[in-house]
């Protein structure tokens, strides 16, 4: 019976690993961004024995019929046809470039290119246009805010903000002709008219943060930092950045990084990540190469190399050990000097379950965002009761000692995003302020002296965090955010300049 249960799981492996050479999907575009999931199904007998062609007979797309709710495959051919022709169709249909279609088409011809350069990972102007779209201010000047007598008047469209903002230094307004502050949740993009038209008014957003907040920008930002000796097996850089490809237009260079690993039976599970979602949407963690190049279909993506041994935490109420991401609320008040300010108080987010290298389909397994979740339960507990727990749990290392990293890696990471000049840096900008939230993990890593250490890993930076935990524990902390950013004040508050 084990003898037979062994070959069932083995075969099962294999039917998982070789059905995303027929999977397809659909996606309904009529909700939001977040909503909008992938559907990938398999068509039928007929459907998934048409074969690849450069040149194809037919296409095939899929046609969901709203009234039925019903998804059908829709067929018809490109050439005239004789009888008995065989039915092609081009599985990567619209992918034009030699090399990308040659990686595009390796789950069905795995042939490995040998010719591919990696001088490491560089910005695509055409796509760093596209995201940022900005103009520059021409000839910023500073903003004398210390001869203003009155408060600083706000307009937001953020309610929270609305309700917390309570320093006398601050009033929240609701026309924005009144504004000396314009605090927004949408990208803002033209500063040079802010700059001409209203060159008091400060605006929470820097031009060109993109390079920070979009996950296949930032990695090239990151890998600017600290550089290590890069191998066959990863790429250099700093301890805290994932060994990270841009799928889109690095997809030869990891599939020879996958395959090297592979060979050298060095761990190779890795996590697909789109370029500009979070909550963990539309991610995956696979060891199955198909399935990663498959990911790209659906939209943007970077893979990144998955932490498999990190530091876990072990539940006060189920007792297991899981896995746990910690945010922490970062403050940039300008680029020229570079000056950035962390909030003291951090927040935790746990996985529900046992942490294994297995089910990565488990949700609750694998990924720490629950507070969307209706069906999953919320495990709260704030920063000043982790840490004695956690120091509880591992007496060798101190959370003052772990802190200090983390601060120095994303001073670190600031350093390289004002490095170079817009568009290939964040640029300068005196009417500017911005908050954002650095999300991490801790994994298990060697020291210089080979002694086993916890080494924070960056996972991603994000603009206009969910504030909402924030407030309901710590009233103040726009109160603290706002004094610091607009008149550096943050002696006495629970925020540490960083650079």
């Amino acid at each position: 019976q084990h003898d037979d249960d062994a070959e069932l799981d083995d075969l099962a492996e294999c039917v998982l690993k070789d059905m995303w050479k027929f999977n397809q999907y659909y996606t309904i575009e009529n909700m939001s961004a977040d909503d909008q999931k992938p559907m990938w199904y398999v068509m039928d007998e007929f459907g998934s024995r048409i074969q690849h062609s450069d040149r194809p007979t037919c296409r095939i797309v899929p046609f969901f019929y709203m009234p039925k709710q019903l998804a059908y495959s829709v067929m018809w051919p490109v050439q005239n046809l004789q009888h008995e022709a065989e039915l092609t169709r081009d599985y990567v249909y619209g992918v034009t470039k030699p090399d990308v279609r040659e990686s595009r088409l390796y789950p069905w011809f795995p042939v490995q290119q040998t010719d591919l350069d990696d001088d490491g990972p560089v910005l695509d102007m055409d796509l760093l246009a596209k995201a940022c779209g900005e103009t520059l201010p021409d000839d910023p000047k500073p903003v004398d805010i210390k001869s203003k007598t009155e408060p600083l008047k706000v307009v937001t469209d953020l309610e929270l903000l609305k309700s917390f903002l309570t320093d006398s230094r601050f009033q929240i307004v609701e026309e924005p002709a009144e504004a000396d502050v314009i605090w927004l949740t949408a990208h803002y993009k033209d500063y040079r008219k802010l700059n001409t038209d209203s060159p008091s008014v400060f605006i929470n957003q820097f031009p060109c943060e993109a390079l920070l907040t979009l996950k296949h920008m930032l990695f090239v930002i990151a890998q600017r930092c600290s550089p290590s000796q890069k191998t066959q097996f990863d790429r250099g850089g700093p301890a805290w950045l994932p060994v990270t490809y841009n799928l889109n237009t690095e997809l030869g260079q990891f599939i020879r990084t996958y395959n090297a690993r592979r060979k050298a039976n060095m761990e190779n599970h890795w996590i697909v990540k789109p370029w500009n979602l979070a909550r963990g949407l539309h991610t995956t963690v696979s060891t199955n190469i198909y399935e990663i190049i498959r990911q790209i279909e659906t939209g943007p993506k970077v893979v990144c190399k998955y932490i498999d041994d990190p530091v876990l935490f072990t539940r006060p109420d189920t007792r297991l050990k899981v896995k746990f991401d910690v945010r922490y609320v970062v403050l940039l008040q300008s680029v020229k000097p570079l000056r950035v300010f962390i909030y003291n108080v951090f927040w935790l987010r746990f996985a529900n379950k046992a942490f294994s290298l297995s089910h990565f389909d488990d949700y609750e397994k694998h990924f720490t965002v629950m507070n969307y979740r209706e069906e999953s339960p919320l495990l709260q507990i704030h920063s000043d009761e982790f840490v004695p727990t956690f120091e509880g749990q591992y007496p060798d290392h101190q959370w003052s000692d772990i802190q200090a990293s983390i601060f120095e890696m994303i001073g670190e990471l600031f350093d390289a995003g004002v490095s170079h000049p817009p568009p290939h840096g964040v640029a300068h900008s005196p009417q500017s302020r911005a908050l954002y939230a650095v999300d991490l993990m801790l994994k298990w890593d060697l020291d210089n002296n080979g002694t086993r250490c916890m080494q924070p890993v960056l996972l991603e930076l994000n603009y206009t965090p969910d504030c909402v935990r924030a407030c309901q524990y710590h009233p103040n902390f726009f109160n603290d955010v706002f004094s610091t950013l607009f008149y550096n004040d943050f002696q006495g508050r629970p925020v540490t300049q960083i650079r």
